[in-house]
């Protein structure tokens, strides 16, 4: 089942993308990676929004959302737990019941090995401990012989092209497989990559030192609490895609290595068996007949192994698909994905717009209380500023939280820096009053610069982060993984099934003729212990005391072999 392992691990590392980021999040409770990857955490503190609990405008009542049984045609097959009775529940990696309905769909694999096993044991055993025999009258007839050679043959290669298929289909599975890996490897190292830059930016927000500029207490805290989950949550999921990565990598490298090895060591004992049994080696054979019997055992236990695989990876593309196509659905998804709705997802919106908001305030009332302003040399607030007046940073927002285009006097977040470098002014010694004109020092130009990097993190990380709070994220990642490599993972699955499957009756009906080869007469032994010739020489004898010889007859009644016994 390791097979199937590697599947989950990577959808596991899908999930992981968001669920192991909130549950990281969520400081008060211990993190569990199984329930991370299974995406039983919830989103902690995120599921109540970014930063507090303020309520937001939003719908006037919650959607109901309608059952939806994801891939119910599928998974309709009979339920080993319960006596075979029809599993209807649809996919579901949380049921017993699905997952016994999954292996049902190998044990035709593995009835045909137990069968196999016994009954070719009971041969092999009845064949060499109580002398059973598959006689041979003289040469018995060309014809027979042509057609024992012509199935022979035919059997032999289909067990070839049986490993060739298996070696091409394991080649494309391995190489997509990883591709798949990757996929989701890149998906989870944007998403870390999203949050530590978030995290980065409004850690700047803390290094910001000056008198006349002061952010609110509740305000440092709710940034300084926003940024532990994001540097949290970023390392919790490198840390867990990274181990996780490493894992289905080796399980790839295994299960390449074990198909690799099979298909190579069953094609060497077709040709081997073919010339072995046509040569009538009779006891070189019987150790190919030994050892083909274990391998054709294996060769279904994989076969059906595989034909479980193949069904949770189309049940589970299918499954991914639907609940990609019916995002307000009741699904077996929903319980493993908590995804907020629309109404949670206003609500974190408003928070970040509340926290924008509340740092382009900030600085604009240094600006206008401080910067633009000329103030005694006996106020606290002077450090000698003076100049065109600089203009303020544009709020993003209006007072409905709405967008909104920012007026000609105000500058943007993105060249807020630049204009502002033209207001900076040079220092005394001791940095602290402008000796040119200026507005601002370069210290206060720095610390503004850092509260307008925090402030445009929170506006343009926020929509990531929304999107792995409502799923649109995962969404994106489950289309890509059906849309570009289902197709081509559960076509290279069947080209290992019908190989494994060329393999093992190949082999299976080569065993069979190999017994009827193995047990051929040789030539010395026909000649000894065929009665007609023993009785060709009797009378042979008898001739050549009386001088006479019929060589006509004993041509025709007795083997070539004794032809040269004439000349004496």
């Amino acid at each position: 089942m390791k097979n199937l392992d590697v599947f989950f691990f990577v959808l596991g590392c899908a999930i992981s993308c968001f669920c192991s980021v909130s549950a990281a999040f969520n400081h008060r409770q211990p993190f569990n990676p199984i329930n991370s990857i299974l995406g039983n955490e919830n989103l902690g503190p995120l599921k109540d929004g970014i930063l507090g609990q303020a309520q937001a405008p939003g719908p006037a009542f919650d959607e109901p959302k309608i059952p939806l049984m994801l891939a119910g045609n599928r998974t309709k097959r009979p339920d080993i737990l319960r006596k075979f009775r029809i599993y209807q529940d649809g996919w579901d990696i949380s049921n017993k019941h699905y997952w016994a309905s999954v292996v049902f769909t190998g044990v035709a694999g593995f009835i045909i090995t137990l069968v196999w096993l016994v009954c070719f044991g009971i041969t092999l055993v009845v064949h060499h401990c109580f002398g059973w025999r598959i006689s041979f009258k003289g040469k018995g007839s060309p014809h027979s012989q042509k057609i024992r050679l012509v199935l022979l043959v035919l059997f032999s290669c289909a067990s070839m092209v049986g490993c060739i298929l298996l070696s091409v289909g394991q080649l494309e599975l391995h190489s997509e497989g990883l591709r798949t890996l990757k996929y989701v490897v890149n998906q989870s190292d944007y998403t870390a990559q999203m949050l530590r830059n978030a995290s980065d930016y409004l850690s700047l927000v803390k290094s910001v030192d000056v008198p006349q500029f002061n952010l609110p207490q509740s305000t440092m805290q709710e940034i300084d609490d926003l940024n532990l989950r994001l540097s949290s949550g970023a390392d919790t999921l490198n840390e867990k895609t990274n181990k996780n990565s490493v894992k289905v990598r080796r399980v790839f490298n295994t299960v390449r290595s074990a198909l690799i090895t099979v298909a190579s060591v069953m094609l060497v004992l077709a040709i081997l068996g073919l010339v072995l049994s046509l040569l009538g080696r009779q006891n070189v054979i019987h150790i190919f007949i030994f050892s083909g019997w274990i391998l054709v055992a294996v060769t279904l236990t994989l076969c059906g192994t595989f034909m479980i695989f193949n069904s949770a990876i189309s049940d589970s593309c299918v499954a991914m698909q639907e609940w990609v196509d019916n995002p307000q659905a009741e699904t077996a998804l929903s319980n493993i994905l908590p995804c907020e709705d629309e109404r949670a997802t206003n609500n974190t919106l408003f928070e970040s717009t509340k926290v924008v908001s509340m740092l382009v305030d900030t600085v604009n009332t240094f600006i206008y209380t401080s910067a633009n302003t000329n103030r005694p040399p006996s106020d606290q607030f002077y450090y000698n500023q003076s100049g065109p007046l600089m203009p303020p940073l544009c709020y993003p927002f209006d007072s409905k939280m709405q967008d909104r285009e920012c007026s000609s006097q105000e500058v943007s977040m993105t060249n807020a820096s630049t204009v502002w470098a033209k207001y900076i002014c040079t220092t005394s010694v001791d940095n602290k009053n402008c000796t040119s004109v200026g507005r601002l020092t370069p210290e206060v130009y720095i610390q503004l610069v850092l509260a307008v990097n925090a402030s445009y993190a929170v506006l343009h990380y926020t929509p990531g982060m929304l999107n792995l709070q409502n799923c649109n994220f995962l969404r994106d990642t489950f289309m890509t993984i059906t849309k570009r490599f289902c197709p081509s993972l559960e076509h290279n699955l069947v080209i290992v099934i019908i190989g494994l499957g060329f393999i093992s009756a190949g082999i299976m009906l080569c065993l069979i003729l190999w017994l009827v080869y193995a047990n051929r007469p040789q030539r010395e032994e026909a000649f000894v212990k065929n009665p007609s010739i023993i009785g060709t020489i009797n009378q042979l004898n008898e001739n050549n005391k009386e001088g006479r010889l019929n060589i006509r007859t004993f041509v025709v009644t007795s083997p070539a072999r004794v032809a040269p016994d004439i000349e004496k």
